[in-house]
């Protein structure tokens, strides 16, 4: 049995207009605060991915942040964490917080929010590793995502078992105990991190 130690979020370096979006982040890192696990994420202090991370050390739990340099600026680079890597490029980026957690949970976000959950979740499908993904549907902001994912079904560019990759939760509350839940099923055996060759595919 695999437990959830820590948990790798991807989420937006901007607020969003919707208030209930930084609430999520908050509550979100406050649970993964308060029951002792590990926050991974992009180690930058704004946007949701900041209130995310300060909710998490509020709480008590620990948190590393990944940050290429050319980003370390833009999305300043919160030198408050306990644990921060300045990392040479986005390929190390992603692959560190991929090496760092059991699961992952994506939150609204941008451009490189989606970014980073496709590599993931083709990495996943490619069978370069099983560690399981909820996308926190916030007031059904990722409802357009999922209704591509259909359309890529019925048009014939995948299987009806692409629908596996990942798990859809509304709330934040139902992160932790579902993403638990799906890796107390897998044997506890190790993954090896995908390579140079996965990455350019994903």
């Amino acid at each position: 049995m695999t437990e959830l130690t820590s948990l790798c979020v991807f989420c937006g370096s901007r607020t969003g207009t919707d208030p209930q979006l930084m609430e999520t982040a908050k509550h979100l890192g406050t649970a993964i605060g308060a029951t002792g696990r590990t926050l991974v994420f992009g180690g930058g202090r704004v946007g949701l991915m900041g209130e995310l991370a300060r909710a998490t050390m509020a709480a008590g739990g620990h948190v590393a942040g990944f940050i290429p340099e050319h980003l370390a600026r833009i999305e300043v680079a919160d030198e408050t964490l306990p644990e921060l890597h300045i990392v040479t490029d986005m390929h190390t980026r992603k692959l560190g917080m991929f090496e760092r957690a059991d699961a992952f949970c994506v939150l609204p976000g941008g451009l490189g929010t989606l970014d980073e959950t496709f590599e993931i979740l083709t990495w996943r499908q490619l069978g370069l590793h099983d560690k399981p993904l909820a996308l926190l549907n916030v007031g059904g902001y990722w409802d357009p995502l999922l209704t591509l994912v259909e359309r890529i079904i019925g048009d014939g560019f995948a299987g009806a078992d692409c629908r596996r990759l990942f798990t859809v939760v509304d709330r934040a509350d139902a992160v932790l105990p579902t993403l638990a839940q799906e890796l107390a099923k897998r044997p506890a055996t190790p993954e090896p991190p995908p390579g140079r060759d996965a990455r350019a595919l994903g």
